[in-house]
C-alpha cells in the first residue's frame, strides 16, 4: 500500500509532498547528494588534484577510450597508451605515477578474473552511433517508454514498477546522426549491480528520469543518485574523470521530468532540488506530445556536445545524408583522424563551405569547424 503522505515544511519554502517518516533520512543524506549531482566537484580524501599541462589531443582521446573501456583487459591496453602518449615533464610526473598505479592494479585485478570461476550476471553492450546514452531513474518512472518514443524499439510498458530486468539498447536518430540509448532497471536503495555501475560510468551521457506524477519521486530519484555517488559516479554537467581524481567519473545529464502536466510535478521537483541540491539541466517532456519529444532528441543531441560535419571528395558533391560527428570544439585535424590516423598524419590543408568562411575557403589542419560545416580533405 502506498504510504500515506503528510504535508510538512522544509528549508523554510512552502509544503512538500513527503513521508514524515522518510523526512530526516532523506535530510541526512543532502550533502552527500549535492555533491553527487555536481554541485561541489571536490571530494573529502582528494588532496592531489590532477594539474597535467600540454595534454596532447591524442592522449585525451586515449584517455576517453580508458574511461569508455567496458573489460579490465580494455583498461589495460588504454592505460598503456595512455603511458605512452603524456607528455613527460615534471607537471605530468603525478599523473604519471596515477597511470602506472592504476595499470598495476588493472593488470592485478585481469589476472584474479583469468584464474576465477565465472559468477554474477554481466551485460556486454556494443557501442553503436555517434554516442551513448543511458537511462538511469527509480521504479516506474517513464524510462521504458522514453526509449519506445524515441526509438523503434518495443520495450515491455506496464503501469506497475520493475518491467524492466535488464538493459534494452536502441538507436535514435537526429537529422541523419544515430544515437545509441540503453534502457536499464530501476534503481533502488542498496541495490546497484556492478554491471549497471560500469554501463553508466563509460557512458557519453545520461538521462535522470523524475516521474512528475508520483509523490514518491523525490526520494526515489534522490536514492538513484546516492546509490552512484557512493561509488564515485556523479549526474554532473559534463562528462569525464574528476579533476581531482581518476577514481571518480562524471556524467553529463539531463534531469528529465515525465507527466510534466501533473498539477504538482513542480512542488515535487522543487522537493528534489532542495533535497539535493540538482545542478542538471531540466527538461519536462509529455510523452504523447510529439512537439515534447522532438524538443528531447535536440536536448539529447545537445548533451553529447558533438557537431555534424559532411565530407566530400575533389570535384564531386558532398554527401548530406551521412554526416560525421566530432567534439563541438574539434578541429580539421581532428575530423580527418576520425576517418583516418593515417589522413591526419598526411593533412596538409582544408577546403570548407558553411557559416565559419566563405564557400570553398582554405583552412589549415587547427581551424575550429562548425556544426553543419562542409569539408573537402586534402
Amino acid at each position: 500500500m502506498k504510504t500515506v503522505l503528510k504535508i510538512i515544511r522544509v528549508i523554510d519554502r512552502p509544503s512538500r509532498f513527503v513521508s514524515e517518516k522518510d523526512a530526516g533520512a532523506m535530510m541526512a543524506t543532502l550533502a552527500v547528494s549535492a555533491n553527487s549531482a555536481g554541485v561541489d566537484p571536490k571530494l573529502p580524501g582528494d588532496q592531489n588534484p590532477r594539474m597535467p599541462a600540454n595534454l596532447t589531443p591524442m592522449y585525451l582521446k586515449a584517455e576517453r577510450e580508458y574511461r569508455r573501456a567496458q573489460s579490465v583487459a580494455e583498461q589495460v591496453e588504454c592505460l598503456q597508451v595512455m603511458l605512452q602518449l603524456v607528455p613527460k615533464h615534471k607537471g605530468t610526473d603525478r599523473l604519471q605515477a596515477d597511470l602506472k598505479s592504476r595499470l598495476s592494479e588493472a593488470r592485478r585485478t585481469l589476472q584474479q578474473q583469468l584464474n576465477a570461476p565465472k559468477s554474477g550476471q554481466t551485460f556486454r553492450i556494443p557501442r553503436q552511433g555517434a554516442g551513448r546514452v543511458v537511462i538511469v531513474g527509480g521504479p516506474n518512472c517513464g524510462k521504458s517508454r522514453i526509449l519506445k518514443e524515441l526509438t523503434r524499439a518495443e520495450p515491455e510498458v506496464a503501469d506497475f514498477p520493475f518491467t524492466t530486468r535488464e538493459p534494452l539498447p536502441a538507436m535514435m536518430d537526429y537529422d541523419g546522426v544515430p544515437i545509441q540509448l540503453i534502457d536499464t532497471p530501476p534503481v533502488v536503495f542498496g541495490q546497484l549491480e556492478p554491471w549497471m555501475l560500469n554501463l553508466l560510468r563509460t557512458a557519453d551521457a545520461a538521462l535522470l528520469v523524475f516521474n512528475g506524477a508520483s509523490d514518491d519521486a523525490p526520494e526515489e530519484t534522490l536514492a538513484v543518485v546516492r546509490e552512484f555517488a557512493d561509488r564515485k559516479t556523479r549526474f554532473s554537467t559534463t562528462t569525464g574523470f574528476d579533476e581531482l581524481s581518476f577514481a571518480t567519473v562524471n556524467i553529463a545529464s539531463i534531469l528529465l521530468v515525465t507527466h510534466a502536466a501533473d498539477d504538482e510535478h513542480a512542488e515535487r521537483l522543487e522537493l528534489l532540488n532542495d533535497l539535493m541540491g540538482v545542478a542538471l539541466p531540466i527538461h519536462k517532456v509529455e510523452l504523447d506530445d510529439h512537439v515534447t519529444i522532438e524538443q528531447l532528441k535536440r536536448e539529447i543531441f545537445a548533451l553529447l556536445k558533438i557537431i555534424r560535419v559532411f565530407t566530400k571528395p575533389p570535384g564531386q558533391p558532398p554527401d548530406m545524408t551521412s554526416p560525421l560527428t566530432i567534439a563541438i570544439d574539434g578541429t580539421v585535424e581532428d575530423l580527418a583522424a576520425q576517418i583516418h590516423d593515417d589522413l591526419a598524419k598526411s593533412l596538409k590543408h582544408a577546403k570548407i563551405w558553411g557559416e565559419g568562411g566563405h564557400d570553398g575557403q582554405i583552412v589549415g589542419r587547427d581551424h575550429q569547424l562548425r556544426d553543419g560545416d562542409v569539408v573537402e580533405l586534402h
